[in-house]
């Protein structure tokens, strides 16, 4: 039984529950609050081990980097990468017969329709993406007459840009097809769980969105001293 391991820390953790609890019968809330407290004060590095042999991307050699890859931070940057690709593979296939390639035109072409207009350097900053690539993304709505560019009046070294009618028009016939998107990436979760998704999700962009606007991490050095912060405050 591939589960048994799994079956087997769970009758653990409710045996330690009944031995903190000897005078009483306890409930499944009470062992909800137990296991949340239990595994969320377990040591950082934790590993799951009903975990490894749930991905069928691992095989069975090398089971050390195995548990490195699946201690809690590791596997939780790992979920996220699998997730972002998911997400650009929809994206790709929604924008097909469009002018849009990527999901980064898109998005691009979103922030500029809720602004009159930005430089060239606030879109690429907004839609998080390194000069080159944002440059790129910006030379391809051009071409393709989605967007329009023009001398800043103040800044000649500077040009700004806004999105054209044939852009809006665009937009707003790819929305529907992204929303199915949206209930795409969000799967079979209930609305309690995308609620509970959703904060979590909003509290790591707001940590991360502070740090990419100070551009607080430009090497391994910065990754390491803001981690170790992190670690300090736990």
């Amino acid at each position: 039984m591939k589960s048994y391991q799994l079956i087997h820390e769970l009758i653990s953790l409710v045996e330690q529950l009944e031995q903190q609890n000897p005078e009483r019968e306890v409930t499944m809330q009470d062992f909800a609050g137990f296991m949340v407290h239990t595994v969320g004060n377990s040591a950082p590095n934790v590993t799951s081990a009903a975990r490894l042999s749930h991905d069928v991307r691992f095989g069975k050699n090398e089971i050390t980097a195995q548990e490195q890859a699946f201690q809690l931070d590791n596997n939780i940057g790992q979920l996220f990468v699998y997730m972002s690709r998911y997400a650009k593979s929809y994206i790709k296939k929604a924008l097909d017969d469009t002018a849009l390639l990527t999901a980064e035109d898109f998005t691009a072409l979103a922030i500029l329709l809720t602004h009159d207009n930005l430089s060239k350097t606030e879109l690429i900053q907004y839609n998080l993406q390194e000069k080159t690539s944002g440059t790129e993304v910006i030379r391809r709505l051009l071409a393709a007459g989605l967007i329009k560019q023009w001398d800043d009046a103040k800044d000649k070294r500077s040009r700004q840009i806004a999105i054209t009618d044939q852009g809006k028009q665009l937009l707003y016939t790819v929305f529907e097809d992204m929303n199915h998107v949206g209930k795409m990436i969000s799967g079979n979760l209930t609305v309690s769980e995308k609620l509970t998704l959703r904060y979590l999700l909003q509290k790591l962009e707001d940590f991360h969105q502070q740090h990419h606007q100070q551009k607080t991490i430009s090497n391994k050095a910065d990754l390491k001293r803001v981690t170790e912060a992190l670690t300090d405050q736990k």
